[in-house]
């Protein structure tokens, strides 16, 4: 397997423990084998199970190892594409089912945190999409107005009311949207774990995918030390399919560009302090052109990410960045520092809408969020439980091949090596 650095991750220090669950070391039958213990395998599973269809997780680390852990938590609706180049690229009706799906993502996560009692932070305040300059006002008007003309309650704040509901200096307004909140990622995927655990379904952890082979009309499995068959197969790997070398069905990483992001969180800030950054603690990010987000956590910690990967050679680079645009967002922050600090990887695709792919006989799969990973998440697990359990109409997305992006490693080091140099001069005056 591919190793990855060690970073003191906040979502790991705060999250409750997960559910146990051990490798796969015998032969085990289900009817559907899914891999991948991340946002949309969960949420597959508990669907299967509560369906009654048996079914069974391979997560090679552990539950939310990949993006479900390292998530900033905006549970965001829709994509980031805004909804009418959406409907360009699918057409009106396909794109308005994906449009109407993913707008009501965030109730079906926070729905599913309700029923099943999740300890997740949750919180449904809406998030804010922050405008910077002209430009960015103006990108956001047109967010407002495409999704207000599909009953989406959305609304841009003027500078001032911008700033009273983030704290933040030098923004020239946000778009509102009250469909959305924030979250404990990892927590949530936990939490969704141990539903699924709960309504029948297994899990096993540190069981990496190291061979699939068809027999009749099942998949024989060979995951860790153990064997796993299955008729069904569910592929919910996205940004981390290629975690195991020579693991099958890997291919659909080659057409995701890897966009690397990180986030630093502070020690618990002083209440006089954080009662004035983001006072209803709705979830921020910036319209510019490499991205920042700023968030609170429950303990009263300041989260800020942007674009880029904290490697031995970036981190001070990114740090000393965040260290900046954190005094000049908030500049009555006082003294602080950074507690925690961890990044992660987003499959971006090249029209920045997920697929879904027929990988092979009874092989399915959908990635591709574009940092968007919660809601779709949960909403395409639902999709997937469903497409497998005999509803071959489920997933709002056509299937398509799996189509190679040649540029892939090219953009993702150019977004790597550009946030680093952008960081190194960024907010300095």
């Amino acid at each position: 397997m591919a190793t990855e650095r060690a970073l003191p991750n906040l979502w790991h220090a705060t999250a409750p423990a997960a559910p146990e669950c051990g490798p796969l070391t015998g032969a085990l039958t289900s009817e559907v084998a899914i891999v991948g213990g991340g946002f949309t395998g969960l949420s597959a599973a508990l669907h299967l199970a509560e369906m009654g269809v048996k079914a069974v997780v391979v997560e090679a680390r552990m539950i939310g190892h990949g993006g479900s852990g390292r998530n900033v938590g905006l549970v965001n609706a829709g994509m980031w594409v805004k909804p009418d180049d959406l409907v360009a690229t699918l057409g009106q009706a396909a794109g308005d089912r994906l449009l109407t799906e993913l707008g009501d993502g965030p109730s079906l996560v926070y729905e599913l945190v309700e029923k099943h009692g999740m300890a997740c932070e949750a919180v449904r305040k809406g998030t804010l999409h922050m405008a910077v300059g002209a430009e960015g006002l103006k990108e956001l008007r047109e967010r407002e107005a495409q999704w207000k003309r599909r009953g989406a309650p959305v609304e841009v704040l003027s500078a001032e009311k911008a700033h009273a509901l983030s704290g933040a200096e030098g923004f020239t307004g946000a778009l509102l949207d009250r469909r959305a909140g924030t979250i404990q990622p990892l927590a949530y995927a936990r939490g969704l774990a141990r539903a699924a655990l709960a309504a029948g379904a297994g899990i096993f952890t540190e069981t990496p995918l190291l061979a699939a082979e068809r027999k009749g009309d099942l998949w024989q499995l060979t995951a860790g030390k153990g064997s796993l068959t299955a008729r069904h197969v569910i592929v919910a790997t996205n940004a981390y399919g290629a975690l195991v070398d020579g693991a099958p069905w890997r291919a659909q990483t080659q057409e995701l560009t890897m966009l690397p992001y990180f986030q630093f969180a502070t020690s618990p800030l002083p209440d006089a302090v954080a009662r004035r950054i983001l006072p209803e603690r709705q979830g921020a990010w910036d319209t510019g052109l490499v991205m920042t987000s700023f968030r609170m956590d429950q303990q009263n910690r300041l989260i800020f990410g942007s674009i880029g990967r904290l490697d031995a050679i970036a981190e001070g680079t990114h740090r000393a960045f965040a260290a900046r645009a954190v005094r000049k967002l908030f500049p009555y922050i006082g003294d602080f520092r950074f507690e925690y600090w961890w990044d992660g990887r987003i499959g971006m695709t090249t029209n920045n809408l997920p697929v879904m792919h027929l990988l092979a006989p009874n092989v399915v799969s959908v990635s591709g969020y574009n940092g968007r990973g919660i809601a779709p998440g949960t909403v395409f697990g639902r999709a997937l439980a469903r497409y497998v359990a005999g509803d071959t109409t489920a997933i709002p997305l056509s299937e398509t091949p799996i189509t190679p992006d040649p540029w892939r490693n090219l953009k993702s080091a150019f977004y790597h090596v550009g946030a680093q140099a952008k960081h190194l001069i960024d907010r300095r005056f």
